[in-house]
């Protein structure tokens, strides 16, 4: 009889044990291995706001626009190094009227450097040369695996020595949108070169345990524990960091540079008190805006005279003029 109960006992927890191992890669594939298929996540939709905006003739006219603008462009391609040997490439638009000014844009997940093109605009009109990263397992750099920003702060701290010292950059913005956001609020915890003035982050996580964890619950109905603890061990193995360390919070604490934190009202994909913490956690110079109507990463589109209107009055701020 206790035979029976003691290979019972085993029998079940090697069953939970190989369960959760399966679990732990299956949602390994899903949300960390690189792949260039579609995500569907909780709260990626548009909002009601940005809907309406975008159903009307003027806001197609001005998408057009820039699509135009950007197709005449002539980006050029620049690669480096990380300091895992991943080479990295980047898109680089010199303007042809320099301010020695530049701004490095920080793209979302599963998204690419060919993205973000009224923001890209804005900033050539204001002067400033543009450099778009392609983040570690996107686009066209290496990578089996994607950061979430954390391997990837580092490698923005290379961009950013990058364009100081070979493109003669004075001034450095880095502006990041949703894993963008968070990747610059983990690079602002960094040995970051002297020209980087300040950091914009429009839509940022506070860590990556607590942002799956919140997908994880919309989007499967599962409880974090132990999901989430055995993911990110598997995480550690495969591609070398956790969920917890991967953090804009523990990151923000440390800089000294200003912080321009913007997060819509309605974001259900990256719930906006996400980005009152990470300001309310922020030691230096720092500035918080939400944005009325506005879901994930739509500030721009539902905002954008007072988005553009707000940055100059940030770039100001944080030059000291």
């Amino acid at each position: 009889m206790k035979k029976k109960v003691f290979w019972f006992a085993v029998g079940t927890i090697l069953f939970i044990f190989i369960g959760l191992f399966g679990a732990g890669n299956y949602f390994y594939n899903v949300a960390i291995n690189r792949s260039h298929d579609a995500v569907d996540l909780h709260g990626g939709g548009e909002s009601v706001t940005a809907a309406s905006l975008l159903n009307e003739e003027e806001e197609q006219a001005k998408l057009d626009e820039i699509m135009d603008w950007t197709e005449k462009q002539k980006f050029e391609f620049l690669e480096i190094q990380s300091e895992d040997g991943l080479k990295l490439k980047a898109r680089f638009l010199k303007n042809v009227q320099p301010n020695g000014k530049a701004v490095i844009l920080a793209h979302g997940y599963k998204g690419n450097s060919e993205q973000m093109p009224g923001i890209t605009k804005f900033y050539y009109d204001q002067g400033y040369d543009i450099l778009k990263p392609d983040a570690r397992g996107h686009g066209l750099s290496e990578g089996e695996y994607v950061g979430y920003g954390w391997h990837d702060r580092k490698d923005y701290v290379q961009w950013a020595h990058y364009i100081a010292e070979e493109e003669g950059a004075e001034s450095i913005f880095l502006h990041g949108f949703s894993m963008g956001a968070a990747t610059v609020l983990m690079a602002s915890g960094e040995n970051l070169p002297k020209q980087v003035k300040g950091i914009i982050a429009d839509s940022g996580y506070t860590t990556v345990f607590e942002e799956l964890t919140h997908q994880l619950k919309y989007l499967y109905h599962l409880p974090a524990f132990p999901v989430m603890q055995v993911t990110s061990v598997i995480t550690d193995i495969r591609a070398g960091y956790t969920f917890r360390e991967a953090s804009a919070i523990d990151s923000v604490i440390k800089t000294e540079l200003p912080l321009f934190i913007i997060h819509g009202d309605q974001d259900k994909l990256v719930p906006t008190e996400m980005g009152q913490r990470i300001f309310d956690a922020a030691k230096s110079d720092k500035d918080l805006w939400i944005v009325p109507g506005a879901g994930h990463t739509e500030a721009y589109t539902i905002a954008e005279k007072e988005y553009q209107e707000r940055l100059k009055a940030f770039w100001k701020k944080s030059l000291g003029n």
